[in-house]
């Protein structure tokens, strides 16, 4: 039995965490393959959609897909996005939440994905891939009064 993705799961807890905090959660979603979303908002291949209890009707964010209903332009849609073409999950006031690395470089449908080259997210993201990236760089500490320290390598520290 394989084993299920930790994906769908951290982008239902980003979605807690929002609502239980009174941000709006965003859904990024870069389109190809099964994705149904209204194509006249799409830009450069990828669309922004507010999850939030009032944007959406029905919405479940199931292992596999998160579906609801939504109005765009006063018109209702059906949203169908594959968990695999999320991108990232995050607060819109102040942006932060989890980005994601697309799961394969393949659509289900065989369509092949012009994915640019991984970029660090911006301040506030937590970014999850299946890749580990090893960087051994030593960079110099400065102290406050401008002289070098000992030489470390670089940290993650985490705001709260």
């Amino acid at each position: 039995m394989s084993e299920t993705s930790t994906k769908p799961y951290f982008m239902r807890a980003i979605y807690e965490w929002c609502t239980d905090n009174g941000f709006t959660p965003y859904l990024a979603v870069k389109v190809f393959g099964g994705a149904k979303v209204p194509m006249e908002f799409v830009r450069n291949g990828e669309i922004v959609l507010n999850i939030s209890f009032g944007a959406t009707s029905g919405l479940k964010m199931g292992n596999d897909a998160v579906t609801f209903n939504a109005r765009f332009g006063g018109v209702s849609r059906e949203i169908y996005v594959p968990v695999a073409n999320v991108q990232a999950v995050y607060a819109s006031e102040n942006g932060q939440g989890m980005a994601f690395e697309l799961d394969s470089t393949t659509s289900t449908d065989g369509e092949t994905l012009d994915t640019p080259a991984p970029t660090r997210p911006s301040l506030g993201l937590a970014a999850i891939g299946s890749k580990v990236e090893t960087e051994d760089k030593v960079v110099p500490a400065v102290s406050v009064d401008g002289s070098q320290k000992k030489f470390e390598k670089p940290t993650l520290k985490i705001i709260k």
